[in-house]
């Protein structure tokens, strides 16, 4: 029998993948998002938007910490953003849920009709910018450290620890810090390789490093998963 599953590995399969897709992800993804997605396949990076199946997780996520107030670093068309927004509850009192950062606002606003049809556009305040500077200036407040429930950073992979050693000061001990694509196409798990393009090396010893980095932060709780491109969970424990 355990042969038999080593032989077949169903557990990595295409057909799984699109089964779990077919059966408990598309039938509840919310309409808003499924139009984010089908618009940002004319798009050539179109890959760099959350898989649907790690957004019905970060969702579930978020409702599950009942999380009010988070940052999201890497936008894109907004498919995380609108994702998060979503199962943010309504607060009268707080007009912005997330601060959004991201130097690309042109590809935010292809997106940004279906977050308003969507009705949570308030939740959102959009911030074209560099990242690092915007999270300086937060921390600089004073007044906003330990106050956020979540970050979700999508952007960068060569400046993560740089995001990670700020949003430890912005998000509240308890909270929940995401990073994605920290499994790289699988590379991170093969020796160097000549024959990858430079930017995809490059990218690759950047997480290597990452990743073992985040191994070592006793400050955090720790999972990486190996669900879309690879998803790492880390929830601040101190």
């Amino acid at each position: 029998m355990a042969g038999f599953f080593q032989q077949k590995n169903l557990l990595q399969s295409d057909a799984l993948h699109k089964y779990i897709l077919e059966t408990t992800v598309y039938p509840r993804e919310h309409e808003q998002l499924r139009g984010i997605r089908n618009l940002s396949k004319e798009h050539p990076g179109h890959l760099m938007n959350l898989p649907p199946e790690e957004g019905q997780l970060l969702s579930l996520l978020f409702k599950l910490m009942n999380a009010k107030k988070g940052i999201e670093v890497g936008v894109f068309y907004g498919y995380s953003l609108l994702n998060a927004a979503l199962a943010l509850p309504e607060d009268g009192q707080v007009h912005y849920s997330i601060i959004a950062i991201d130097m690309d606002r042109e590809t935010y606003e292809k997106g940004l009709p279906l977050i308003q049809k969507a009705g949570v556009e308030n939740k959102i305040e959009f911030i074209h910018s560099d990242a690092l500077q915007v999270l300086d200036g937060l921390i600089e407040e004073g007044s906003k450290e330990e106050t956020f429930d979540f970050a979700f950073v999508d952007a960068d992979k060569e400046q993560l620890e740089e995001y990670h050693k700020r949003l430890m000061k912005l998000v509240r001990v308890g909270g929940l810090i995401v990073y994605d694509n920290t499994l790289w196409y699988g590379t991170v798990a093969q020796p160097d390789n000549p024959g990858l393009p430079d930017m995809v090396e490059r990218i690759r010893e950047a997480l290597v490093r990452f990743n073992a980095w985040m191994a070592l932060d006793a400050r955090v709780d720790l999972s990486l998963l190996c669900i879309g491109d690879g998803l790492t969970l880390c929830r601040r424990v101190c």
